[in-house]
């Protein structure tokens, strides 16, 4: 067990966070008097002290009652983050003062440094849009961030493929989300709000109804608002009836006029769900993106992680989804997964290679809360963090091997060696949607169970986050609920 004792500050949930990159799997217990310590284990105290209008920041640790290490930050602004907003360098300079003390007596690599947040290149575009220079950019996240130089290069390039995407902001602007919370199986490493359709197949008749019914009402207040591109997910779109996804899919054409969509995507996903028939279908009207997601290419893996599918399947539906006409195609895979080490990831993405899709997007594994994963983990084994930056980097040299460019990147809790999730594509074969949602630059209105709306406000740098319910039966009673959620921030 950790004790943490802070003063001066409330920042608790910030340096929980921080300490599970060093600590995964540690229990963490703060404490509100250092006299409730027992001098058994790890302390670690952390002060934000105000003297004579000078914020000082100060981090001690002891083990046993031993002092072992510490770090002082004697002027917070020293946190030279190109931003005049004393929070935010409390937050920081508390997080590196912690982060450089751990760090004399834990050699861990910690690639993101202090950053716990699922989008660091929201920084870099903040820097950018004030006009400081790259050079400098790289300094304040090395420097102050903690981020490596590698890290800290991939989102200042992934900054710079974006921009010509999501600049010249318009609030008028907006995506659409669909959820379609159903699935053939359960992923063991799944957390999404997917059902298996052999125990909600009755409900999909009465959920689609009530969805068509939302969407028809969101339609109604954004009429003065250009819908710009549109993401189907799940969930497993397609292990719904090829008949049902299209009454979505046209509702949606008929509503805003499917020439002036930008982009259309449905994450076709897992091969069993996908035949002639559904890619066709997705086809004809106007689907211009889909995924067929192998997560591995590996037989054994697919099997454990409870998938009902093969390899081969993978490649015939990704053959015949080329047959049929499909410009971009994005797979995705998973880094980490069970028993998977760099002999698995090569195996993986040499036959993805001779696939050649248009978009390639690497997952590292999380342990997510509500997963089979995360509540057996010692069920399975798991890879270290030096095997997983190897199998990154495998992946990387593959994607450059393909022609590709990371254009997007997102981080999660609980994520593998706390690495990332990067987005790789083919010149002009981009998806604008990933883009949006990531960097938080445009309003996603998200619709059915589980979706939630994210109200962006730019002149404000506001954002507010509208959740629909997770549960389809309770989607289904409460769906005028979720549609006057969202008439609050439309009208």
């Amino acid at each position: 067990m950790i004790k943490v004792y802070l003063e001066g500050h409330e920042y608790r949930y910030d340096v929980y966070q921080l300490l599970k990159l060093f600590y995964f799997d540690e229990e963490i217990l703060f404490i509100k008097e250092k006299a409730l310590d027992n001098n058994q284990g790890l302390l670690i105290e952390s002060y934000l002290k105000n003297e004579n209008d000078n914020y000082i920041v100060n981090t001690n640790i002891y083990i046993n009652g031993i002092y072992i290490s510490s770090s002082n930050i004697d002027n917070i602004n020293k946190i030279d983050i190109k931003e005049d907003n004393l929070k935010k360098k409390k937050k920081i300079a508390i997080k590196k003062s912690i982060f450089d003390a751990i760090s004399k007596i834990c050699k861990k690599d910690v690639p993101w440094g202090i950053l716990t947040g699922v989008r660091p290149t929201k920084i870099v575009h903040e820097l950018m849009d004030k006009g400081i220079v790259e050079e400098t950019i790289l300094e304040v996240l090395m420097k102050q961030y903690k981020i490596s130089r590698d890290k800290a290069n991939l989102i200042i390039n992934i900054a710079n493929n974006q921009r010509q995407f999501i600049y010249p902001i318009d609030e008028k602007n907006f995506s659409l989300y669909i959820s379609i919370p159903f699935c053939p199986s359960r992923c063991i490493y799944c957390s999404f709000p997917a059902y298996s359709l052999r125990k909600k197949s009755d409900l999909v008749n009465k959920y689609i109804e009530k969805l068509l019914f939302e969407l028809e009402k969101v339609a109604e207040f954004t009429k003065d608002m250009k819908l710009q591109t549109v993401y189907i997910g799940g969930g497993t779109p397609t292990s719904i009836p090829s008949r049902d996804l299209q009454r979505i899919i046209e509702k949606v054409n008929n509503i805003y006029d499917q020439k002036k969509i930008k982009e259309f995507t449905v994450e076709a996903g897992r091969p069993d769900t996908i035949n002639k028939e559904m890619l066709l279908m997705l086809k004809e009207n106007g689907i211009d993106r889909i995924s067929i997601n192998p997560q591995t290419m590996n037989d054994t893996t697919l099997k454990g992680i409870g998938r009902r599918h093969t390899t081969e399947d993978i490649r015939q539906t990704y053959e015949l989804a080329r047959k049929i006409g499909f410009k971009k195609i994005n797979m995705d895979i998973i880094i980490g997964l069970p028993e998977e080490g760099e002999k698995e990831i090569n195996k993986t993405m040499n036959q993805i290679l001779q696939l050649s899709p248009d978009n390639l997007t690497v997952h590292t594994l999380a342990l997510k809360k509500a997963s089979k994963l995360r509540n057996e983990r010692n069920n399975f084994t798991l890879q270290d963090a030096k095997t997983i930056r190897n199998m990154l980097n495998i992946t990387m040299d593959y994607a450059k091997e393909m022609d590709m460019y990371p254009y997007y990147m997102y981080r999660q809790k609980q994520i593998l060696g706390n690495f990332e999730n990067i987005g790789y594509t083919k010149k002009d074969k981009e998806c604008i949607y990933n883009m949006l949602i990531m960097e938080e630059k445009q309003t996603i209105i998200a619709l059915g169970a589980g979706g939630v709306t994210k109200m962006v406000y730019p002149a404000e740098n506001r954002i507010e986050r509208v959740p629909n319910v997770k549960d389809p039966n309770e989607y289904i009673n409460r769906v005028e609920e979720m549609i006057e959620r969202k008439r609050k921030y439309l009208r």
